[in-house]
């Protein structure tokens, strides 16, 4: 073993700890909020099993962020677990304002006005916060208030500040509902100040993943990450797929972000909720197809709020994601502001072991290969052949290493039967891939010989106790070393 091996070795670590944690390969993202805002209460939920937490920056000062954000640090710095932070931006909302008497009852074939110019509303006429309403609707497009609640049909534009409506599903109406415009083409931009407000934040603290709301085409994406690359920031953006137009444009959309989120909640709202399940899978399964890890977020155990057992169909919706390929799943308010954050993570992590260990297989070529087109071909196949080899040999541990994160996302995106080791010198990485389907990722930073970084490298992993004497390990990586050229070897090895 290298002489300098042992700073990358953590002599606190509790290696079981370690090991338990890694046994399930889909991720968990869990939502921060007062229910398990402490320093030991998140500590228990990464204990049960979370290996992401989202900030959600539609709540909350930066204030309330930056104490977080320290403890999830000191939890990272003292704990044998890596922990990504994924900061997740509001993007525009569009509400209804104030109400007179704080309710309206909205009754079928109703008529009334819709305005940009704020006042109270009334049965007449209602403020909604989105000045390019009226240059953005036209005659017949639907309107949707509350999560769908209540359905609205465009009767005609009245003038610059109001739209005339028909209601066609009544309901009543509350203050500050959102309204969403399935049908129309919206001009808002994705980012509001107050996101860009939060971006300068979110940088600043060197989170690593940040999720952009309401995508509807790549130029979204581009202009975000134009912000990040300026600010020389490492941070990846995931593409939160909510609007019926970013449908339209999803493969460029993909090629475009580092991840993707399908966030179900608004997605349903804006499109037939009968077709959730099938865009579902069809957005992780193109996802996979581009080494793009893939989150499904939503309501997944949401009876869990102030219950101590799910319902049998979350049980079902669960498993499904992890069958259908997702990278990770997401909970929401059952951390954020449920009752029991752990015990819901507990119940989740469950589900996918079971899920993993019984029936999960991806191991088909029709489902999983690498793509003829793409311009990293050559790498790509040394990436599928490791996995395969992995597979045939009953290896005990398949390792890659990479600068970028590319060869950590290709191996992950094949689904590999083997455990996943991940090396890499950058140390922005190491947490970024803990949102990565089956990937445990180490910082190593040693440019020797090759066969001198695989010694280490299986050194590191023995001493950690993911391999023993005997076992088999598919170390895959680049020579010459010094030209950090993509992934073009492959070498199996019998640990001594």
């Amino acid at each position: 073993m290298s002489k300098n091996l042992s700073k990358y070795l953590h002599a606190g670590m509790d290696k079981q700890a370690g090991i338990a944690h890694s046994q399930k390969r889909t991720k968990i993202v869990a939502t921060v909020g007062p229910a398990c805002d402490t320093y030991d209460k998140l500590l228990s939920l990464v204990k049960a099993g979370v290996n992401v937490f989202r900030l959600n920056f539609s709540h909350g000062s930066h204030e309330d962020k930056l104490a977080v954000i320290e403890n999830i640090r000191k939890i990272i710095k003292n704990e044998p677990y890596n922990i990504a932070i994924l900061a997740d931006l509001q993007g525009p909302k569009l509400r209804v304002g104030e109400l007179e008497n704080n309710k309206l009852i909205l009754k079928e074939g109703d008529e009334f006005i819709f305005t940009t110019q704020k006042m109270v509303g009334t049965n007449e006429k209602i403020y909604v916060s989105y000045p390019n309403l009226t240059t953005d609707v036209k005659e017949g497009e639907r309107i949707f208030l509350d999560d769908g609640k209540m359905e609205l049909s465009v009767v005609r534009v009245l003038n610059d500040t109001e739209v005339l409506m028909r209601v066609t599903l009544g309901g009543v109406l509350t203050p500050k509902k959102g309204v969403n415009l399935p049908d129309s083409e919206l001009s808002m931009p994705s980012m509001t100040e107050k996101d860009l407000a939060d971006l300068d934040f979110i940088i600043e603290q060197k989170c690593d993943w940040v999720a952009l709301s309401f995508v509807r085409r790549v130029d979204d994406i581009r202009g975000l990450k134009k912000i990040i690359k300026e600010r020389d920031s490492k941070i990846k953006v995931i593409a939160k797929i909510e609007m019926p137009e970013a449908l339209k444009n999803l493969r460029d959309i993909i090629v475009e972000s580092d991840g993707v989120m399908v966030a179900r909640g608004d997605l349903g709202v804006e499109i037939p909720i009968e077709q959730v399940p099938v865009i579902q899978k069809d957005i992780i399964r193109k996802c996979m197809h581009r080494a793009k890890p893939v989150i499904v977020a939503t309501q997944m155990m949401e009876s869990m709020l102030d219950r101590t057992k799910p319902n049998r169909s979350e049980v079902s919706d669960v498993a499904n994601a992890v069958l259908e390929g997702a990278d990770a799943v997401m909970l929401s308010g059952e951390t954020a502001t449920g009752m029991y954050p752990t015990l819901v993570v507990e119940t989740m992590s469950k589900i996918i072991s079971e899920v993993e260990k019984t029936v999960y297989d991806y191991d088909r070529d029709d489902i999983l290969a690498p793509q003829p087109h793409s311009p990293s071909f050559a790498s790509d196949a040394i990436c599928y052949s490791a996995c395969k080899l992995a597979k045939d040999s009953h290896a005990n541990a398949l390792v890659g290493m990479t600068q970028s994160g590319y060869t950590a996302f290709m191996l992950s995106s094949y689904r590999p039967k083997s455990p996943l080791y991940i090396f890499s010198k950058e140390r922005s990485l190491i947490s970024q891939l803990s949102l990565s389907w089956g990937v445990r990722a180490f910082y190593y930073a040693e440019e020797e010989s090759l066969d001198d970084i695989i010694f280490d490298q299986i050194g590191i992993l023995k001493e950690r106790g993911f391999v023993k004497t005997g076992d088999t390990v598919i170390n895959t990586g680049s020579t010459p070393v010094e030209l950090h050229l993509p992934t073009n070897i492959i070498k199996i090895t019998r640990v001594d």
